[in-house]
C-alpha cells in the first residue's frame, strides 16, 4: 500500500488512474476504503488518491492529542506539497469536508478546485449559528464514551443515527460497518478536538471554485451548513444528490460521481 511521509508519519492512500491529481478525504470513522465507489470512475480521468488520515486504518490508534482538524489539515497540505504536482483537485466528505475547507482557506495555492460533500461542523453566530451549540460534538462525545467503555456497537450506533437518522446503523451494509469498526477508537480523539465552527470570514476567504453536494434525504443539520456556505463563499455552486442520505457517495454513487466529474471538468 503506497504512502507519503508527512512530518514523520506515513499517510497511506489508495490510488487509481493517471493524470492530474484528485485527492479524496474521508469523514468520521472512515479511511481510504470510504471512497471505494469512486475509484474506478474518478481514475478514468485523474490520478485519484483516497487518503487514510493519521491514525485511521491501516494505521493504528494511539492515545494522544494529535487527532484534530488542525493536525489533519496540516497532513493534507503536507501530502499535496510532497506530491510536487502543483495545486490539486480536493474532495472531502463530512469531517473530511471540513478538513478540505480548511486546507483551501489556509493554503489556497494548493487547491485548484474544491468539492465539499455535506461538510461536517457547525456555524458560528456570523453565519446564523446558535452560540456554542455543540450539538454534533456532544453526540460524538457520547459515542466515544461508549466505545472507550468497550461498547463499540453502541457507540457506532449513536454516531450513525446522529448523522443518518434513526436506524441508520442497522441499515448500513456490512462492508461499511467494518470500516467504522476498524476506526472506532479514533472517535475518542475526535470527541476532544474542539473543532472551530465555520465563520463568515473563513467562508469568504475561500476563493477556490467550489462544488457543494448534499443528499435529498439527509439530516437537516447538513443542509443548514450548505445553505450558509452557498450564501457566503465567493465562487460556489450547489447540487443535490437524489435518493441519498449523508452517505451520499455510497447511496447514489453514480449520481455523486457524475456531479463531481462534471464540475471538475470545468476546472
Amino acid at each position: 500500500m503506497p504512502s507519503l511521509d508527512v512530518d514523520g508519519y506515513p499517510i497511506a492512500y489508495a490510488q487509481a488512474g493517471s493524470g492530474d491529481p484528485l485527492l479524496l478525504v474521508h469523514g468520521t470513522l472512515g479511511d481510504q476504503r470510504s471512497f471505494a465507489p469512486q475509484m474506478e470512475a474518478f481514475g478514468a480521468g485523474y490520478h485519484v488518491m483516497a487518503l487514510s488520515m493519521r491514525h485511521c486504518w491501516p494505521g493504528t490508534w494511539e492515545e494522544g492529542g494529535d487527532f484534530t482538524i488542525d493536525r489533519h489539515v496540516a497532513d493534507v497540505a503536507g501530502f499535496i506539497t510532497a506530491l510536487g504536482a502543483g495545486p490539486v483537485r480536493l474532495l472531502g466528505h463530512s469531517r473530511g469536508g471540513h478538513i478540505a475547507f480548511r486546507v483551501a482557506e489556509r493554503h489556497p495555492e494548493l487547491v485548484r478546485a474544491l468539492v465539499l460533500a455535506e461538510p461536517g461542523g457547525e456555524l458560528d453566530e456570523s453565519l446564523g449559528g446558535a452560540p456554542a451549540s455543540g450539538r454534533q460534538a456532544g453526540g460524538f462525545s457520547a459515542g466515544a464514551t461508549k466505545i472507550a467503555a468497550g461498547d463499540v456497537e453502541g457507540g457506532l450506533t449513536l454516531v450513525a443515527e446522529q448523522t443518518g437518522g434513526p436506524g441508520a446503523w442497522s441499515k448500513r451494509p456490512e462492508q461499511r460497518k467494518a470500516v467504522s469498526r476498524d476506526n472506532a477508537r479514533t472517535l475518542i480523539g475526535q470527541a476532544h478536538e474542539n473543532r472551530a465552527p465555520y465563520s463568515r470570514a473563513a467562508a469568504e476567504a475561500v476563493r477556490t471554485p467550489t462544488l457543494l453536494l448534499g443528499g435529498d434525504r439527509s439530516q437537516p443539520q447538513f443542509a443548514t451548513v450548505l445553505d450558509a456556505l452557498e450564501r457566503t463563499m465567493p465562487d460556489v455552486r450547489r447540487e443535490t444528490i437524489t435518493m441519498a442520505t449523508h452517505g451520499l457517495n455510497h447511496d447514489n454513487a453514480a449520481g455523486f460521481n457524475r456531479a463531481v466529474l462534471a464540475f471538475l471538468a470545468t476546472h
